[in-house]
């Protein structure tokens, strides 16, 4: 009971951490056989007590406090000493750990805090910006500036440090001695760093003051030398700078705009000295005050000696600029003469090259006189362009002039070599087609028998419905054409037929187009076709195998679809001797087609 009863711990976590591991000992190991014993106890009292009670003997008495009643008692008394000694125990570690809490994050906040000033003190008191430029200075100061910042918000730290360590104190810490003293050094270190921060912002307002005034040296030459240099930049660059002109204007144009550059070079030599006369008082200065680092430019890299240089450089390059641009001009005044040369040729030859296509179009159309006649003027118009062939000539020789001197426009006329070539050889080509053909109509004349008007006729009505003049017919420009000269040609699905048929004659290519030579083929047959009614029946009774008739699967077998159709579809039924079902009659069909009889 006295152990149960004591308060006293050593006031450590530990201490009352041991002292519950010892309750907890007692109470798994020392009590339980007690717990027995005092059963143990009762059962025999309760024992003894029914004995003397069966032998008619007087109940046993134990002396004073020693009765069952005290015992137990004294137990009840035990066990509210433990739940009273378990509760102060756990009490007393709840406080201890807060406690012990409170330490971890004194000792936490305590880190941190020496952990940002360790190397504070020697960075406050560094001379370091005494070797400083301006521009390196004002960025200590702002790097100052921003330390000052930091140390006012670590003030709040220094003050919850204070804090947990007066709460420590107050809670009667075990350890309080240590935490004063921890305590009371980062105070005294905290008021330290503040003085020698007043300290190092007033050293760096003073070594401010005194690279003022180079500093606004160096800025003036910055903003004057930086526009002047990018001047000397974009001048050099267009003093070496390949150019490509054409024409006499554009490279006078040059001319004028270089002549222009140069009458503001005097004031560019004015500008270039006054800079230069910046870096001079800035060395001046520099010398005077010893100033480290004074020379070098923070807001330029550019330096008296590189626009000096450049400056150098655009005096060389101007005359050296007048000889290349004379002498361009003159190769342009050359260019304009082979130009003008050029032009007064081609302006003769392409007109005339012109004036023979549109005589020799003429001539293919078949109007003037006859076929004779056709002929012997397109071979003079060959002649006369054979012999034309030396003004060609010359036109290629001044055209390679031309290219040698990278000529590429002619404004003095529309003509080009590649234009005049392609005209002459399609004059040449025209000629020879239309040449061809003319001999071609005066064969087909002479062998079929026609006569120069029907030959006039025909090329009249092709050439009406050639409204392009390209010496073809499409289908339905073909069939007008066929129908204007009496050909005809049903509007229904067999009048189709026919034409198809027709169209497979003079388009065996299938070529979309119809020219003259085989249109005028077909009307020749057609217009020359001397079949009489007993040749067509001498025909027909050579497919029927000598029958007076003919039967639809011969027709099918000997002659063409189209034609094999025509024929079942218009030949009347034979009706003759030994007729059998689905003969026809070619005979009456015959003579019909010829007109001899109604069909």
């Amino acid at each position: 009971m006295p152990w149960l009863q004591s308060r006293q711990t050593d006031n450590s976590l530990s201490g009352v951490q041991k002292k519950l591991e010892e309750y907890r000992t007692y109470r798994r190991k020392h009590k339980p056989p007690r717990v027995e014993q005092k059963a143990k106890l009762e059962t025999n009292f309760n024992t003894l007590q029914t004995k003397l009670r069966l032998s008619n003997r007087p109940a046993y008495m134990p002396t004073e406090g020693k009765m069952v009643s005290d015992i137990a008692n004294a137990w009840k008394g035990l066990e509210t000493s433990e739940k009273s000694f378990e509760e102060w125990l756990l009490s007393e570690m709840m406080r201890l750990e807060r406690l012990e809490h409170l330490a971890q994050k004194f000792k936490h906040k305590a880190d941190i805090h020496e952990d940002w000033t360790r190397g504070k003190e020697e960075m406050l008191q560094s001379s370091d910006f005494r070797q400083c430029k301006l521009n390196e200075l004002k960025a200590l100061k702002k790097k100052h500036e921003a330390f000052e910042s930091d140390l006012a918000a670590h003030q709040d730290r220094v003050e919850q440090i204070a804090a947990i360590a007066q709460e420590l104190n107050t809670l009667e810490y075990h350890d309080s001695v240590s935490v004063n003293a921890r305590c009371q050094r980062i105070c005294d270190q905290w008021d330290h760093l503040g003085a020698l921060t007043q300290q190092r912002r007033h050293a760096l307002d003073e070594a401010e003051k005194i690279l003022e005034k180079i500093d606004i040296l160096h800025l003036e030459f910055a903003k004057r030398a930086a526009p002047f240099n990018n001047w000397l930049d974009g001048t050099r660059e267009d003093l070496v700078d390949m150019f490509i002109v054409h024409t006499m204007e554009e490279i006078q144009g040059l001319i004028d705009a270089h002549s222009q550059f140069k009458a503001t070079l005097g004031e560019a030599d004015k500008e270039y000295n006054s800079i230069v006369n910046l870096v001079r008082e800035v060395e001046s200065t520099v010398q005077q005050y010893q100033i480290p680092g004074g020379l070098e430019n923070p807001y330029t890299a550019l330096t008296a000696n590189d626009l000096t240089k450049k400056w150098t450089d655009v005096r060389k390059l101007v005359p050296q600029r007048d000889t290349t641009l004379q002498a361009e001009l003159r190769k342009q005044q050359n260019n304009e003469t082979l130009r003008r040369q050029f032009a007064e040729k081609a302006n003769q030859v392409g007109p005339w090259i012109e004036r023979q296509m549109d005589a020799v179009t003429s001539i293919g159309m078949g109007l003037q006189g006859s076929l004779e006649d056709q002929l012997h003027r397109l071979k003079e118009y060959e002649q006369g362009v054979y012999a034309y062939k030396p003004h060609i000539e010359e036109l290629e020789k001044i055209h390679q002039a031309v290219q040698e001197g990278m000529i590429f426009e002619n404004r003095y006329t529309q003509y080009t070599m590649e234009t005049l070539r392609v005209g002459w050889e399609q004059l040449l080509t025209s000629i020879n087609r239309n040449i061809n053909e003319v001999e071609n109509q005066i064969l087909t004349r002479d062998s079929k028998g026609i006569t120069q008007e029907q030959l006039n006729e025909f090329r009249a009505s092709f050439n009406h419905f050639d409204k392009n003049r390209t010496g073809r017919l499409a289908p339905e420009e073909f069939k007008s054409c066929l129908v204007s000269l009496g050909y005809s040609i049903g509007k229904d699905r067999q009048g189709e037929i026919d034409f198809q048929r027709i169209l497979a004659v003079v388009d065996p290519n299938s070529t979309g187009y119809v020219h003259f030579d085989a249109f005028l083929d077909f009307m020749t047959r057609e217009s020359t076709d001397t079949d009489t009614a007993e040749q067509v029946i001498d025909s027909f009774r050579i497919l029927a195998g000598d029958k007076p008739y003919i039967l639809p699967d011969e027709l099918r077998r000997e002659l063409p679809p189209d034609q094999a159709e025509y024929c079942i579809q218009r030949m009347p039924p034979y009706k003759g001797p030994n007729a059998i079902p689905g003969a026809l009659d070619y005979q009456s069909f015959s003579t019909a087609l010829y007109g001899e009889s109604d069909l």
